[in-house]
């Protein structure tokens, strides 16, 4: 075989790490059991009290609730924020160095304004202080040493409490950021408990998403209808109703009365085993005498993802159900297929 082209040529494997850039299985594993003990020295120490006073004064806000911060406590402090958020909670993040060029026009009397610093002498954050008061703004600070400028500037200070980094050096902001991160959410969570958010309400808040979808969509909103339904009466021919078994792409012919009740369901699945059964007497065969004539079937205000558990329930799971009303009307097909499509 000769070579491939030059556009086709497979790309090398990348050379391998010398031997002093290994990381060994017990190195990594070391490293995990010291960062879990740097993170049990934050729950066995967080005072309760500060992060109970924390809560409730977010809880109580009448208005925006600010988060603020620099570098990677400014995005977790923007993670935090989309967290209250998604939660339908009035939250933003206030970049430090925008707000000091127009944007603190958004802070108002009624708001809160949530400062994340490790030190707590985060200068940008330091200069934001005088202008956050002038508007009125309740300020707290989120820190980790003790007794620093940004947390005696503040209404209220929340301690976290930070044994050291995983870092080596005691410098990468590794540990301090992961307790920020579980502080907020946790936070965010009690808050969510308190506000008795239902899961519809959550729902709402993610719409795109395959949480939204599973708890927002309804058969109605994922089934073919009208015209796209492969539908035929009990009297027809199953050889002459092939190509709307096939061309609809349901899988399945749905047979009706004339008012348009279901009387049952022939699937392609049924055609081979007539086909088997019966061989060339399958011409004279019509589709009422071959078809189930007790379909699983749903109503149109079911949910989606209760249809795709109704399909894949015992005995045997199945690829569609009709939909039909409460007079037994068919007025729709979900399809296994429908669903995933639509993201579920």
């Amino acid at each position: 075989m000769g070579s491939l082209p030059p556009s086709l040529d497979l790309p090398s494997p990348p050379p391998k790490n010398p031997q002093h850039e290994r990381v060994s299985e017990t190195t990594l594993f070391n490293l995990f059991k010291a960062q879990q003990g740097h993170l049990n020295y934050f729950f066995q120490n967080l005072d309760l009290s500060q992060a109970l006073s924390f809560t409730e004064t977010l809880l109580n806000s009448r208005g925006t609730i600010f988060f603020s911060g620099v570098g990677k406590s400014g995005f977790v402090a923007n993670k935090i924020s989309q967290t209250l958020v998604s939660l339908g909670i009035r939250s933003a993040f206030l970049s430090p160095l925008d707000a000091l060029h127009g944007d603190i026009g958004a802070l108002s009397a009624a708001d809160i304004l949530v400062l994340f610093s490790k030190s707590g002498s985060t200068e940008e954050l330091l200069r934001l202080i005088p202008c956050a008061r002038a508007k009125g703004a309740y300020l707290i600070s989120v820190t980790s040493v003790p007794k620093n400028a940004l947390a005696n500037a503040c209404d209220m200070n929340v301690h976290l409490p930070l044994e050291r980094e995983l870092c080596p050096f005691d410098l990468a902001p590794v540990t301090s950021t992961a307790i920020q991160m579980v502080f907020g959410d946790t936070v965010a969570i009690a808050l969510m408990g308190a506000r008795n958010l239902t899961k519809d309400q959550y729902a709402a808040n993610h719409p795109a998403g395959r949480i939204g979808k599973s708890l927002i969509f309804k058969v109605k909103d994922v089934m073919k209808k009208q015209d796209e339904l492969p539908v035929c009466k009990e009297g027809d021919l199953i050889m002459e109703q092939l190509v709307e078994l096939t061309r609809k792409g349901c899988g399945c012919l749905l047979v009706i009365d004339e008012e348009y009740h279901l009387l049952g369901t022939f699937t392609d699945g049924d055609l081979r085993r007539t086909l088997k059964a019966s061989g060339e007497a399958i011409f004279k065969l019509t589709v009422g005498e071959m078809c189930n004539r007790k379909p699983r079937t749903i109503g149109p205000d079911a949910m989606a993802v209760e249809a795709m558990q109704k399909m894949e329930s015992p005995p045997s799971a199945v690829q569609f159900l009709p939909v039909i009303d409460r007079q037994n009307t068919l007025i729709g097909i979900v399809t296994l297929h429908g669903l995933v499509s639509a993201g579920l």
